[in-house]
């Protein structure tokens, strides 16, 4: 009697993990997103910026080398693309703010997993939090996209007094950096990292499906990193950029005034600019390590063959270029971010691929791999295309926004112009021949034709860009317009 028991319920129990494997066939999802991360990735080519782990990620997968935000500014990207629209139809363009304060009844990325039968766990930075003031709480977090959430708080929010900064007492909005003591699993990604290895140890055992994501905090000011990590960038090894006398008079006033705003960063000094930079990268670099340590846990779990991966950031950083520090300008350096996708439904292993990418794309494009079917109002496209065939093109330019101004970003041509209809001027350049974006060549008139036949195009977005998405609210109110603060 007791040896049929034992059968039985050996009989049940592999019924059992049968039936759960059938439920289990869609694959899961790991949401990894740096926050303030730019494309100085060795994957992207960059000479000196170490980073292994993203590197590998991108050998089994499809890095997009023109993915571009929609908003330079943490909370009005981060509510964009978790809503799958724009920030003029979030109404979000500015930080602090919770989505459903605009957007109420939207139905965000993880929502939709949600629905679909997931289990959606969010560590860390996901929406807008305030850096470092909110680490270890909700932040603007949004607590109906998760079935979980952990927030890590870890020996940098706990030692700031003894972060440099630009601004004394000040961390999140200037630039700030430490060479910690201590060890990696000390710093507040560290316990991230931590909490999503042993989750997925869960995982891998239990079989249960998930969406999770991982928000890191670094290379977000202040660049926090164990001190290993900056012995591995020499000051006399970095490289700051430098901007041509006369310059900033060949840019309309918004855009000039984007980039000489922060003014106890104008003109930093050759040490803090080198200082700058190397805190920088080994903050990426500490990120880097964190990443590698959740990707082993997937390959160990068993889970790596049935799991799409998202690695991005929330919009790209400036680190002297232009002569600006930090975000919100509409060059390239602050609109574009890394993408790459992994897993499931990626058979273009190991390309890269240039066609045009938004982060509004991550939406339809997950759903897609993993079977479910977003709302019809969300505003990106599918680049599960690109993903079978990096030649492919979903789109045929990106566009991004900030305060009063618009740009596209075609394969060859940036173009950009500042208030309504380019009242404020407008900008031209030529990545064939200015990848830095240096020479405004609007007005020149050898290149009108092409300015025209972007302004025209860059209109047509805009309206695209405004449409009300269809069943979901929206809630204005005061000041949505102003331009957004940097932290």
């Amino acid at each position: 009697m007791r040896w049929t028991m034992i059968l039985s319920g050996t009989l049940l129990a592999s019924l059992g993990s049968l039936t759960l494997a059938a439920e289990n066939s869609k694959p899961n999802v790991l949401f990894l997103i740096c926050d303030d991360l730019n494309c100085d990735l060795s994957a992207y080519g960059h000479a000196q910026v170490k980073s292994p782990n993203i590197d590998r990620l991108a050998k089994r997968g499809v890095l997009f080398q023109n993915a571009y935000c929609q908003y330079p500014l943490c909370g009005p990207s981060r509510a964009s693309f978790m809503t799958g629209l724009y920030p003029d139809q979030t109404l979000i363009r500015r930080n602090a703010i919770y989505i459903r304060e605009h957007v109420p009844n939207v139905l965000t990325m993880s929502q939709m997993f949600r629905g679909g039968g997931y289990f959606a766990t969010r560590i860390g930075k996901i929406y807008h939090y305030n850096v470092p003031r909110h680490m270890g709480t909700g932040g603007h977090d949004d607590p109906f996209s998760w079935n979980r959430t952990i927030n890590p708080y870890g020996r940098d929010k706990e030692e700031e007094d003894k972060i440099f900064s630009l601004r004394p007492g000040s961390f999140g909005g200037t630039l700030s950096w430490l060479a910690a003591d201590g060890t990696d699993e000390e710093q507040t990604d560290g316990i991230a990292a931590t909490h999503a290895v042993n989750l997925l140890k869960q995982y891998g055992k239990s079989g249960r499906q998930f969406y999770l994501a991982v928000g890191l905090y670094r290379p977000h000011t202040p660049y926090v990193a164990p001190k290993k990590y900056f012995d591995m960038y020499p000051l006399e090894s970095i490289n700051v950029p430098t901007v041509p006398d006369g310059y900033y008079e060949t840019l309309p006033k918004p855009a000039r005034a984007s980039v000489r705003r922060k003014k106890e960063q104008i003109d930093l000094p050759d040490k803090l600019a080198r200082q700058a930079i190397q805190a920088y990268y080994a903050s990426i670099t500490f990120a880097d390590a964190q990443l590698g340590r959740i990707l082993d846990a997937l390959d160990e779990s068993g889970l790596s063959k049935n799991t799409v991966v998202l690695f991005t950031s929330d919009h790209g950083y400036h680190m002297g270029e232009h002569g600006h520090w930090q975000k919100t300008t509409l060059f390239e350096n602050a609109a574009r971010v890394p993408l790459i996708i992994a897993g499931p439904g990626v058979t273009a292993q190991g390309t890269k691929t240039s066609s045009p990418a938004e982060m509004v794309d991550f939406y339809p494009t997950l759903g897609e791999l993993c079977g479910l079917k977003p709302p019809k109002y969300v505003s990106g496209v599918s680049l599960a295309p690109t993903l079978k065939d990096p030649k492919a093109m979903p789109r045929t330019e990106a566009f991004t926004q900030y305060a009063t101004g618009y740009s596209i970003r075609t394969p060859r041509y940036r173009y950009t112009f500042w208030g309504e209809d380019g009242a404020a001027g407008a900008e031209l350049y030529d990545h064939d021949s200015d990848p830095g974006e240096m020479k405004n060549l609007a007005g020149v008139v050898a290149h009108e034709e092409i300015a025209k036949q972007l302004s025209t195009r860059l209109k047509t977005r805009i309206a695209e860009a405004r449409k009300a998405p269809p069943g979901v609210k929206q809630v204005d109110f005061k000041n949505t317009r102003r331009v957004p603060q940097p932290f």
